[in-house]
């Protein structure tokens, strides 16, 4: 394990203790669909979206981070409902993620549903309970901006739209570079994007750095997913922890099938240029954030 990778999980650690305890507890007449939300939520991963999140607050200069806590917990139950509902038979029909069964495999369909629906109605709960707990009216302001950023990159202008264009590209075996790039923006970037940019407005940042920030996230999150698509082609199943191969085999339209593995890298590396050049623009300073950022797009698994 690198330094870096030490780093992050103690990262994840500190973002862990500061999310976990917004969750709902395993109470009442419906206590089984909260023990399915924690299920699912607790069932480990990077927590890289608040963990964008906090980083990015830090990195533009913010310092009381229990105003930000509640938007970390609910991003991160955003993308868990997210996979959830992607798991389903409906969906990817997946009976595996992170390790542990999916969470209709442990449960049951309907109870998946209804705990993918209770996680983002819980998350908008949960930031709508901060600000009317929110006493500065700065703060309150700041908070208002973020609730607006937060419900537009998780639905139909954003993740969910992204979802759905995916869905309907997996028949169209001619889809398009700009269709393409639609779906990584919006399903693969959109929360990638809400997070940097809510720890952005969140700090106080001047509507440029949130600008520059949001696009960086773009950036980010299209470069994160062309990476994934080489790696299926030319990654190590043994250091991906799973098989390669599986877009070929599938059929799926990729960057790569469109445009090629040479292509491709020159893409990834022209993203994260343009990322990393974004972030300089707005600090001079190495933080984790630009390592977090360069990481993730030049990872091998």
């Amino acid at each position: 394990m690198t330094d870096f990778e030490k780093e992050l999980e103690i990262k994840a650690e500190e973002v862990c203790k500061l999310i976990e305890p917004f969750l709902p507890e395993e109470e009442g007449k419906q206590k089984r669909v909260i023990e399915s939300m924690r299920y699912s939520f607790l069932s480990g991963g990077k927590r890289l979206r608040p963990m964008f999140m906090k980083e990015s607050f830090e990195f533009l200069g913010g310092k009381d981070i229990t105003i930000i806590a509640p938007f970390m917990a609910a991003i991160e139950m955003i993308h868990t409902y997210s996979l959830i509902h992607d798991d389903l038979p409906a969906m990817d029909d997946d009976d595996y993620r992170r390790g542990r069964l999916t969470n209709h495999k442990m449960f049951d369909e309907a109870t998946a549903i209804l705990a993918g629906d209770g996680l983002l109605n819980y998350a908008f709960e949960t930031v709508a309970k901060s600000m009317s707990e929110e006493k500065d009216p700065i703060v309150l302001q700041r908070k208002a901006k973020a609730f607006d950023i937060l419900s537009k990159k998780a639905g139909i202008y954003g993740m969910i739209g992204g979802q759905m264009a995916d869905i309907e590209g997996e028949k169209n075996k001619d889809a398009d570079l700009e269709t393409l790039l639609f779906i990584h923006e919006n399903k693969t970037a959109a929360l990638i994007e809400a997070s940097l940019t809510i720890g952005a407005v969140m700090a106080g940042a001047s509507d440029e750095d949130v600008t520059k920030m949001e696009k960086t996230a773009s950036n980010v999150g299209i470069a994160f997913q062309i990476q994934d698509d080489i790696l299926d082609i030319i990654g190590d199943a043994a250091v991906l922890g799973k098989s390669i191969g599986s877009d070929v085999k599938n059929e799926k339209v990729t960057y790569v099938t469109l445009k090629g593995i040479e292509e491709s890298v020159k893409e990834v590396k022209r993203l994260s240029d343009e990322a990393n050049a974004l972030l300089r623009e707005m600090s001079d300073e190495e933080t984790f954030l630009n390592k977090l950022i360069n990481y993730l797009i030049t990872r091998d698994k």
